[in-house]
């Protein structure tokens, strides 16, 4: 029996291929340091497991959940909505759970897209955007982020046809893998291009609140008119180490989630209810539960870009995301590179270009270990006598 041809246009899913290397590498009784998922290492927040223990011994929790969400969940959305960004949504058709965002924009694509019509991917991106595509018959468009460009897309080079043609526009932002930033300007702009060539933007918001040295990120909502043409897909994920839990919730346009629905009513029973409670409690209480965090993501950027920089780098910190977006030495693929961090070093990191053809010469950090791990990273990639250089390859002191 044959699977879909389908299936023969998708890559091995980047993240399932590095858990196999490192896997490989541990089996060895290698000391593997795992710079590459971005899976926090942190537990999930007492409040969060407190609330998650009294939910689970009600009886009313184990039970088929509404499909769109319990009410008290997309009430406590909407409100965290409103707290947060000044944003209006109704709980009852503006708000959606999600079993994590990336099950939503899957089920996204599924509903928007027939076979030939065009879904607007950046690249460097989040995988599953060009995948997911691809398995539902449609045409991704590769938006490339450049540096030069503050890794935000040029509307101005998509060709007119193309515009024309697009059902869907994926954007993050606070951006995964680059941690570039939207600006108010940007925001107004996109919005504007999805009105003109009637698009609907999905802004895929799993880093709204991972932000640092005082930036706190807007909301593409807060633009005016923005519903008309836009949801946003919030993930908790991130926000309060929940990526196993499998919670989020989407917000925005009702007749995009209206469409989302139909397709989560045939394909899933929505999330576990007592779930749904415990990440009540997370928003109840979010600016609580996000300062400390985010203090200590940001006391390991800093030991990582300190130590980049000791090595020849000129890496500025960034301002949101977990991740760093780091240039790959002269004389080495993005490939290469990381190989060489994981057979010289015992380090792993992810390569640009599984993000996308334009993350060629780049690798991703991700800053999921504890400070005398990043620490001893640091050390490690120093022993090996790494640096940074435009003209040469980095060099190795042992062999």
């Amino acid at each position: 029996m044959r699977p879909s041809q389908k299936l023969t246009q998708i890559p091995p899913y980047l993240f399932a291929e590095l858990d196999k290397k490192i896997d490989a590498a541990k089996a060895q009784g290698r000391d593997i340091i795992n710079l590459g998922i971005g899976d926090p290492d942190l537990p999930t927040p007492q409040p969060i497991l407190e609330a998650m223990h009294e939910a689970i011994d009600d009886a009313s929790t184990h039970n088929y959940p509404p499909y769109r969400g319990t009410l008290e969940y997309r009430t406590a959305a909407s409100q965290w909505m409103k707290n947060r960004f000044g944003v209006d949504v109704n709980p009852e058709t503006e708000v959606m759970s999600l079993i994590g965002s990336k099950e939503g924009i899957a089920h996204l694509i599924m509903a928007y897209v027939d076979p030939g019509d065009v879904v607007l991917v950046p690249s460097p991106g989040y995988p599953v955007y060009r995948n997911f595509t691809i398995l539902c018959g449609g045409e991704p468009y590769t938006i490339p982020l450049r540096p030069e460009n503050n890794f935000l897309p040029d509307y101005s080079k998509i060709p007119s046809d193309i515009a024309k043609r697009a059902k869907l526009l994926f954007l993050n932002y606070p951006n995964n893998p680059t941690g570039s930033l939207a600006s108010p300007d940007f925001i107004a702009e996109t919005i504007a291009f999805c009105k003109e060539n009637e698009i609907l933007l999905c802004h895929d918001y799993a880093y709204s609140e991972m932000t640092f040295d005082g930036y706190r990120a807007p909301s593409f909502l807060e633009a005016p008119g923005a519903k008309s043409v836009c949801i946003e897909m919030f993930s908790l994920s991130k926000m309060y180490n929940m990526t196993g839990w499998r919670v989020g919730f989407a917000v925005g346009n009702q007749s995009a989630l209206d469409a989302l629905g139909l397709i989560k009513n045939n394909c899933d029973s929505g999330v576990f209810k007592a779930i749904q409670k415990a990440a009540i409690a997370g928003l109840n209480r979010s600016d609580e539960l996000l300062a400390n965090l985010n203090t200590l993501y940001a006391k390991r950027r800093d030991i990582f870009v300190k130590g980049l920089n000791e090595m020849g780098w000129d890496f500025p910190p960034n301002k949101a995301t977990f991740y760093l977006w780091v240039p790959v030495p002269s004389g080495y693929s993005d490939v290469e590179f990381v190989a060489l961090l994981l057979d010289k070093c015992d380090i792993v990191v992810a390569p640009g270009t599984g993000y996308g053809e334009a993350g060629t010469g780049f690798f991703r950090v991700a800053l999921t270990q504890n400070e005398s791990r990043i620490e001893e990273a640091i050390r490690r990639l120093k022993a090996q006598g790494i640096q940074f250089t435009n003209t040469k390859q980095p060099t190795t002191t042992h062999a």
